[in-house]
């Protein structure tokens, strides 16, 4: 526990300089894109003494340096400036926009986890036969497209011909006066009793989710099979194997936890990833997530909104992998002790 602990520190400390150095990075890129941020903002119509105003209340005209300064001493008082695009804080921007995108990546993650890892155990299993040359097919045509594409896809399939699910939106519209409590609708209805609302939310969230996973299950499935086909030809699974254990308790005991740890680290990648992967399938569905306002802020050359946007999801990104490196070590304390292992 003391190893866990001590680990957990020396990755915040070391989390906490990535995210500086995110900070510089994206700061400095916000500020040489082409176009003036206080002319997009105000519109071709703007006259110059408007356009000027805005620059000197956004700090423009000063060295980046000092624009930097100020922006971080204002973050650490919570304060992430003013979109330029909503005319609203941007924390609470942040706040509005932030639950939907992490409850699509949740739903996506444990969709991912739930079919990617069974499909590569089935495929594992029964290794050079018709369900493990079927998973490989479907796993290869999920990681060969990207989420937008499989997006588009479920949407025509299954809104447009089929009308089995919404097709864009988090809700029914006769539901839009629901009181949020946490952000999350699947959670906020459930806490409510409204289980009418609670289904429409579930309606309409399995399809986006399914089509921003679809990638992730196929890498997990791929990498879980590979996994296990190499831990299969370890002595001891031969042991298990001449001694009449049950395949499927041998799949599950001897086979699957060992190949688990490799697979671990990739998928929580895949997971994190979704955080910027999402705005596509956010687009496509009408999805009223941050990566999609991310967009939208870009497009508009919106500088606060960027810095505190990209900051948010690489806050996230580091955290998710903080986790995976914590799980790792409790499904293998061996790891962080050693040499050259994971720190």
């Amino acid at each position: 526990m003391r190893n866990v602990l001590s680990q957990t520190l020396r990755r915040t400390g070391t989390s906490l300089l990535v995210l500086v150095g995110v900070s510089i990075l994206i700061f400095a890129i916000a500020r040489v894109i082409p176009g003036d941020p206080a002319r997009v903002a105000l519109g071709p119509n703007a006259t110059a003494e408007q356009v000027a105003s805005l620059r000197e209340e956004l700090r423009l005209d000063e060295p980046i340096v000092v624009q930097y300064l100020a922006y971080m001493r204002d973050l650490l008082r919570g304060d992430l400036g003013v979109s330029l695009y909503t005319n609203r804080p941007v924390a609470v921007d942040v706040a509005e926009f932030l639950p939907a995108t992490l409850e699509l990546i949740l739903v996506a993650g444990v969709m991912m986890v739930g079919l990617g890892l069974p499909l590569g155990i089935l495929a594992a299993r029964h290794r050079g036969r018709w369900p493990d040359h079927l998973v490989r097919v479907v796993s290869l045509l999920g990681v060969s497209a990207p989420g937008f594409v499989w997006a588009v896809v479920l949407m025509l399939a299954f809104s447009y011909y089929l009308g089995w699910f919404p097709v864009a939106g988090r809700i029914d519209e006769q539901y839009d006066d629901l009181r949020h409590i946490t952000g999350f609708l699947t959670a906020d209805t459930a806490f409510q009793g409204n289980w009418a609302a609670f289904g429409s939310a579930w309606h309409h969230l399995v399809l986006p989710a399914f089509a921003l996973a679809l990638s992730g299950i196929g890498q997990a499935a791929r990498l879980t099979r590979a996994n296990m086909i190499e831990t299969y030809e370890r002595p001891y699974i031969e042991m298990a194997e001449a001694y009449g254990f049950p395949a499927g308790r041998i799949a599950r005991r001897y086979a699957f936890k060992p190949s688990l740890i490799p697979s671990l680290t990739i998928i929580g990648l895949d997971f994190a990833a979704m955080l910027g992967n999402a705005f596509l399938v956010e687009a496509v569905f009408g999805w009223p997530g941050l990566s999609r306002y991310g967009v939208q802020v870009i497009l508009r050359k919106d500088l606060n909104a960027i810095v505190g946007t990209v900051l948010i999801i690489a806050a996230l990104f580091i955290l998710v992998n903080i986790v995976v490196d914590l799980l790792t070590t409790l499904l293998n304390p061996r790891i962080s002790h050693a040499p050259g292992g994971r720190a």
